[in-house]
Parts: structure tokens; C-alpha cells; sequence
């Protein structure tokens, strides 16, 4: 499997006007372990893709083809970070 490689993007403008605080890079570092695993990119990317509509967990488990509990921890991690937000309808978390 040979890589694609990515474009090139002009930066690296700070992310802010004074160095991050601890908490800030603890916050930051959070995020970035949450996506760093494939499974976890492919579920954010599945909800970019949803334009915003919840999208059932189940949907997740059929899409990665990962037992429930495995989807769980990896939207967890996610929840965990910030990054998606949860919403319970009846016995089902939508995302």
C-alpha cells in the first residue's frame, strides 16, 4: 500500500499570540491522541460527511466493522476530547 502524499500547506502560524499554558497543551494533546487511530478519523470523517445530522452508533459499528464495545471506547475517546458531542434517543446514542 504506497501512501498519497499530502499537499504541502504554508504555516506555521502559532496557534495563539503567547505560548500555550499547560493545560492549553494538555487540552491540545488530548485531542491529538483521540486522532491518532484510523478508526477514529474514519468517525470523525463519517460525521463531517453527515453535514451535521446525528449519526446512530450502529451506523459506526457496520462502517469500521467493529464489535459494539470497540466502537464504544473510540467514541468515547472522542467524546472524551471534545470532539463529538452525545445525544441518547430511547436505548440508542446518536453522535
Amino acid at each position: 500500500m504506497t501512501a498519497t502524499p499530502l499537499p504541502l500547506v504554508r504555516c506555521c502560524a502559532p496557534l495563539g499570540s503567547a505560548a500555550l499554558s499547560e493545560d492549553e497543551a494538555a487540552e491540545l494533546e488530548q485531542v491529538f491522541k483521540a486522532l491518532a487511530d484510523r478508526h477514529r478519523v474514519k468517525i470523525v470523517n463519517r460525521l463531517i460527511a453527515a453535514g451535521g445530522e446525528a449519526v446512530c452508533v450502529c451506523d459506526f459499528q457496520d462502517m469500521l466493522e467493529l464489535k459494539q464495545s470497540s466502537v464504544s471506547y473510540h467514541l468515547k475517546q472522542l467524546l472524551d476530547a471534545g470532539i463529538v458531542e452525545r445525544e441518547k434517543r430511547g436505548s440508542y446514542a446518536y453522535f
